[in-house]
């Protein structure tokens, strides 16, 4: 327990520091944005290609890692969907709620924290879960948010837009680019190596920095639009949270069980991973979609808030049972 524990605790200090240095005004809110396009458009995109590039494709594009994972984070979109549309929420809030229960913060944090925990064999599995979040989870939660609008076409349809905007986003690039450039054993040139490489060594400190002023803006009510809307959200907060910590990784837990069961070819060490990986507390860019796809980002905030700060008891919980 200590060893994980020494493990995990830079990367939640890194998270504190940020959040401390936003909060003390030490760190503007209005650099907090900037921040974000240096980790996801540099940083990480250069970390995901070298990440991309040293795993086999094979590890990759594992049907049973990329089946287990999707199941999984369906499941939960769907209760958290479910349950918020009985309480009388409509599509757009359901949606949100769905996307942030079933969504780990896997690019930011995940990586750095599972390469660290369990070494290079990690790469495979974050990364094809990666692909799986960006690719088909967060189109489909996105096409369902759009379900009960006026004059709206089928889910199907949906989800078919939904899936265009993902060209946007350069992350699952980063991961095929890289991968396509391993198994071609195509390298860069040692200038642009290096430049790479520089970049990606940032990628780290200055996503979990950023997730740290990302929360601090959050809860200061920086953000346009956020709505404040009193104790049911703390509570439905609280729930959602409880989906992304517990129920999320319990599912991946049971369903690798019942694969392997089976006979279905799932290795230990991507079980391991991926149960770590559900472990992760919410994903932090649902906020900015949220906002600008104008669900309740208020709520969503407090989502990731609190399973943040909870994740670091959970998520060394997790590690510990799991090794």
């Amino acid at each position: 327990m200590l060893a994980i524990l020494s493990v995990t605790f830079p990367f939640f200090a890194l998270i504190g520091i940020g959040y401390l240095a936003a909060r003390t005004g030490a760190l503007p809110v209005a650099a907090v944005p900037g921040l974000n396009v240096f980790v996801l458009y540099f940083a990480l995109t250069a970390m995901l290609y070298q990440l991309g590039a040293a795993t086999p494709i094979r590890q990759l594009l594992d049907p049973a890692v990329l089946g287990l994972w999707l199941v999984a984070g369906l499941a939960v979109l769907a209760i958290a969907a479910a349950t918020a549309r009985r309480s009388g929420r409509g599509w757009l809030d359901s949606a949100f709620g769905g996307l942030i229960a079933a969504l780990p913060n896997s690019g930011f944090m995940g990586v750095p924290l599972l390469l660290a925990l369990v070494g290079q064999e990690a790469a495979g599995p974050i990364s094809a879960s990666l692909l799986v979040d960006i690719v088909l989870i967060q189109s489909i939660a996105i096409a369902l948010a759009h379900f009960g609008d006026r004059g709206s076409s089928s889910l199907t349809t949906q989800v078919i837009a939904s899936l265009g905007r993902v060209v946007r986003n350069p992350l699952p690039w980063a991961i095929m680019l890289g991968a396509l450039a391993g198994w071609a054993q195509v390298s860069l040139p040692a200038p642009v190596d290096a430049v790479v490489t520089m970049l990606a060594a940032a990628a780290t400190p200055v996503a979990l920095f950023t997730i740290g002023a990302v929360l601090a803006r959050e809860r200061g009510g920086s953000t346009p639009g956020r709505v404040r809307t009193g104790v049911r959200a703390f509570g439905d907060a609280y729930w959602l949270a409880g989906l992304k910590l517990f129920v999320h990784p319990l599912l991946v837990w049971v369903l690798g069980l019942g694969m392997q069961a089976v006979g279905i070819a799932l290795s230990p060490t991507a079980h391991l991973v991926l149960i770590l990986t559900a472990a992760l507390p919410a994903a932090a860019n649902v906020a900015v979609l949220a906002e600008r796809y104008g669900a309740n980002s208020a709520r969503v905030a407090r989502v990731i808030l609190i399973s943040t700060v909870l994740s670091y008891l959970t998520f060394t919980a997790a590690a510990a049972l799991s090794s």
